[in-house]
């Protein structure tokens, strides 16, 4: 069934987002990151005690593509 939409104001969309007007069949986003972090850079909680003497976060990726999303479309 046609959807029927009047007049529509955009101010901003995101990287990895969707904006759709209208009828659709599939919505499907893709994007892929890489995070790197040293050691205790994802602790969360109340009272915590973290003691790193000594960290070395390696950032050397040999491969040139981990996540591929080319073909997702």
């Amino acid at each position: 069934m046609p959807a029927f939409v009047g007049a529509v104001k955009v101010n901003s969309v995101g990287g990895s987002s969707v904006f759709n007007i209208g009828d659709v069949f599939t919505i499907s986003p893709s994007s892929n990151a890489k995070t790197y972090a040293g050691a205790g850079s994802f602790n969360t909680g109340d009272g915590l005690y973290v003691l790193n003497r000594q960290s070395s976060t390696n950032t050397y990726d040999r491969d040139v593509v981990d996540q591929p999303i080319a073909g997702n479309a």
